[in-house]
């Protein structure tokens, strides 16, 4: 028996595409709702509390979809917010972003782990105490990058903005033997390449989207969730609408997206 409901992806914006686009790559029969918190973002810079009142809203907008699983695609809310997020979500499947990359990198060999992500996220020290917990033995380097959030937002991508601030977060002299570096923060994936060159190769990128949606299908066939859509449909809701967003989006899902802006 099939489960056609959708699954629900949310983040304060374009990042949790990256994940959404792992979704949609390996499950192609899945219906997608996607909230992107535009009016709110960054998180990375907000305390707990905030992070926990928006993130509850959305979970709880979610449910009331009729979401089958959450994926929490965004760090912050998962360092910060994700008990109070399992407790909005009821009964429903919720997959956050940390856990499963901590296990997966935790148990391969790996000696010294560096982690770029947001302030919120850092100062949580969610990374190292998820990796120590299954690898004491392992060295884990954290480094807050506020300035890459918003240079992905207004898209500088693929520019000297986005070069400069990349080649001065990862000169920092605690990286300098690392051999992993977590891309921490869902937006990052889309300058992945970008921080391969910084590195030249030198050091494994974590493939972090490909491990959050590994481990969904893992939940989801345990649970019996799996969806079996003909025409899969991908409904896009933004608190607030921004050019920027549609333009990923777009790309990433062709041009037959529905895009709305919605007030919770």
């Amino acid at each position: 028996m099939n489960d056609n409901r959708p699954i629900g992806v949310f983040d304060s914006g374009v990042g949790g595409l990256t994940v959404a686009r792992e979704i949609k790559r390996l499950l192609p029969h899945e219906n997608i709702i996607y909230f992107g918190d535009t009016k709110h973002l960054p998180y990375g810079d907000k305390s707990k509390e905030t992070i926990t009142k928006f993130t509850k809203k959305i979970t709880k907008f979610l449910v009331k979809q009729n979401c089958k699983a959450i994926v929490v695609a965004c760090n912050s809310a998962t360092s910060n917010s994700i008990e109070a997020i399992r407790e909005a979500a009821g009964d429903t499947l919720v997959i956050d972003v940390i856990n499963p990359v901590a296990k997966k990198v935790a148990y391969e060999l790996h000696q010294k782990i560096g982690v770029i992500a947001t302030k919120a996220t850092v100062n949580s020290h969610a990374y190292q105490s998820y990796i120590k917990k299954y690898n004491r033995h392992l060295k884990v380097i954290e480094l807050a990058t506020p300035l890459l959030v918003p240079i992905i937002e207004e898209g500088f991508r693929n520019t000297p903005v986005s070069k400069n601030a990349l080649e001065s977060y990862l000169s920092y002299k605690k990286f300098e033997d690392i051999d992993t570096i977590i891309l921490g923060c869902t937006h990052y994936p889309l300058i992945e390449k970008e921080v391969n060159a910084v590195f030249q190769g030198r050091v494994k990128v974590v493939d972090s989207p490909l491990i959050v949606v590994n481990e969904l299908i893992h939940e989801m066939e345990k649970d019996n969730l799996m969806g079996n859509s003909p025409n899969p449909t991908y409904q896009f809701y933004l608190s607030d609408y921004t050019e920027n967003f549609a333009k990923l989006a777009k790309q990433i899902f062709g041009k037959s997206i529905s895009l709305e802006q919605k007030k919770l």
